[in-house]
């Protein structure tokens, strides 16, 4: 009996005969995921694939510039996208070559849990992990009372910020710290350095996109304080979530 279509977080139906057997990721956090779970189904992954750290797989050039000739090379009969991270022109050629592609949709932690347990049970066929379990008991509570204001620097020169509607956002809320940008009109705001150094609120200076580290980044602010915390944990979702709660309380409660 053929298996029914299932649809993807943007409602497209996928073709799949069968479960699949051969797949490429396009999203670190879904490599990650798929190699803790399923190594031996992943054949391919973007340079930007960091962990796990032994990943032995294809390489296929960056997230927002595949290689679609190597990605069409490996045979794959599913490529994993996801919205935000991912162009729709790529998804639209892969697809126009005959190659599946389920496109992911993540603004919440509850959310990426979500999406990753359909992706797993619904489109490769496999239980779900008992790492996304573990990820559900640290994450799946109400949203903490807010103790902390808190920004999220993700660039500089010029200087961006996480905004509104996103996952990193929500997972700053659920540590019961406010987002002083969740109510700005972008998703992601070129800000002033004004706006980030103000009394009374830390400053989360990641590893990624930008590589803020103990010279680059800390010596820019005089009034707010500043904390360097794993971008995995920060924006990351699938098995760097679990004890990611108490790593990056660590990290900015200090």
């Amino acid at each position: 009996m053929s298996r029914s279509t299932p649809v993807d977080d943007l409602g497209y139906a996928v073709p799949l005969a069968t479960s699949p057997t051969r797949v490429v990721s396009l999203v670190p956090s879904i490599t990650e995921a798929l190699a803790t779970t399923s190594p031996s189904r992943l054949v391919g992954a973007t340079d930007w694939c960091t962990h796990p750290s032994d990943l032995a797989v294809q390489r296929v050039r960056g997230t927002k510039n595949p290689d679609l000739k190597a990605i069409a090379a490996l045979e794959p009969d599913l490529v994993v996208a996801n919205k935000e991270e991912n162009r729709e022109l790529d998804v639209q050629r892969l697809r126009a070559d005959g190659i599946p592609v389920w496109v992911t949709d993540i603004e919440t932690v509850p959310g990426a849990l979500d999406s990753l347990e359909r992706l797993f049970v619904e489109a490769l066929e496999v239980a779900a992990p008992a790492w996304l379990a573990a990820a559900r008991a640290e994450w799946g509570g109400p949203v903490a009372a807010t103790t902390l204001d808190v920004a999220v620097a993700i660039w500089r020169d010029p200087w961006m910020a996480v905004g509104r509607d996103t996952f990193t956002g929500d997972l700053v809320s659920r540590l019961g710290w406010r987002n002083v940008f969740d109510g700005h009109a972008d998703r992601y705001p070129h800000v002033d350095l004004a706006d980030l150094d103000r009394d009374g609120i830390v400053v989360l200076l990641p590893d990624e996109p930008y590589v803020f580290t103990v010279d680059d980044g800390p010596e820019a602010f005089s009034r707010a304080r500043t904390a360097l915390v794993s971008g995995r944990l920060l924006t990351w979702y699938g098995p760097s979530l679990v004890g990611a709660r108490v790593a990056l309380t660590q990290a900015v409660m200090r």
